[in-house]
């Protein structure tokens, strides 16, 4: 009796042919986004870096370049933080269909005080989540017209110990920086697995899928100068933390497999093997607190006012 085909082992530094394929990631010129995209490049997909920053973009460009051949990257000018301007933004993307985008860029503050995006919105939760609930509207055509077009929401481990409040989820009352930042990435992943939800329930072959980099750490990660820079010394003194933890290079790995493993599925939580802080990447069960649907459907609610957006974001 012969048995169905499995699917090889997934290896991170074999990863599989995306020809023809075209990928967005946000904030693709630094940390996270930078070696997702560096990665993404090399399975001859057409990676798109979302930034504002034009100069640092052709940087990541010219650095992914000189180690990936051939590799086909763009610079799409991108500021998740004003929300106007994100429609026009997609327009000059100028495709006919997008088989994935990464929501990784961010924003963390270390200290106060309070800050606003242009749009009055409290810079972490407008930045990191409301930016990419607003850019998922204007861009579900585009991935609507894919075969399998797919979300994938970069959250961070900070988010397993926070709580959103939907009664201040602004930090208007209560504003400590590292618990806001906590709060604005446990929204993007209750976005991630909500907007999942709601796929299918209108039957999209979208799916929305949320992954996660673990501990990363710039003194473990790899130099791509000008982009980042570690020098010997920084390395060395970081060896202890690299037991636990690592760098941004294999941050990236669980982001680069829910873009990329064709077994994926939508609503999956993705991260790193060896705690949820380091190693190669695997499914993880999804916290309870991050898949509460009465939660997320508040979430939803305030975003979509928050945002100006129809609430389906665009998929019917």
């Amino acid at each position: 009796m012969s048995s169905s085909p499995r699917s090889r082992p997934w290896d991170v530094h074999r990863l599989p042919s995306a020809e023809g394929r075209v990928f967005l990631v946000t904030g693709g010129n630094a940390g996270i986004g930078y070696f997702a995209a560096e990665q993404l490049a090399a399975t001859g997909a057409v990676v798109v870096l979302g930034s504002r920053d034009a100069t640092r973009a052709g940087a990541a460009m010219a650095s992914i370049r000189s180690r990936v051949s051939g590799a086909r990257v763009q610079h799409l000018r991108l500021d998740i933080a004003d929300l106007a301007s994100l429609k026009s933004a997609v327009d000059r993307l100028d495709l006919d269909r997008l088989d994935a985008v990464v929501h990784n860029a961010g924003v963390a503050l270390d200290a106060p005080p309070r800050r606003a995006t242009g749009d009055g919105h409290e810079l972490m939760f407008g930045t990191n989540h409301l930016g990419h609930f607003a850019l998922t509207r204007w861009l579900a055509p585009l991935l609507s017209a894919a075969p399998a077009g797919r979300v994938v929401t970069v959250g961070s481990f900070a988010a397993r110990s926070e709580r959103l409040d939907l009664d201040d989820l602004q930090s208007a009352r209560d504003y400590r920086p590292k618990r806001t930042y906590g709060r604005s990435k446990l929204a993007q992943m209750s976005f991630g697995f909500e907007l999942d939800r709601r796929l299918r329930a209108v039957g999209s072959t979208v799916l929305s899928v949320v992954a996660h980099p673990g501990g990363a750490l710039d003194s473990l990660t790899p130099s791509r100068p000008p982009v980042h820079r570690t020098t010997p010394g920084e390395r060395v003194r970081a060896l202890p933390a690299g037991l636990l933890v690592q760098g941004k290079d294999a941050g990236a790995w669980p982001v680069v497999r829910a873009v990329l493993d064709p077994d994926v599925r939508g609503g999956q939580l993705w991260g790193p093997r060896v705690f949820g802080l380091r190693g190669t990447p695997r499914r993880e069960p999804v916290p309870a607190h991050m898949a509460d649907q009465a939660v997320a459907t508040g979430l939803w609610a305030a975003s979509t006012e928050l945002a100006g957006t129809d609430p389906h974001l665009g998929f019917r």
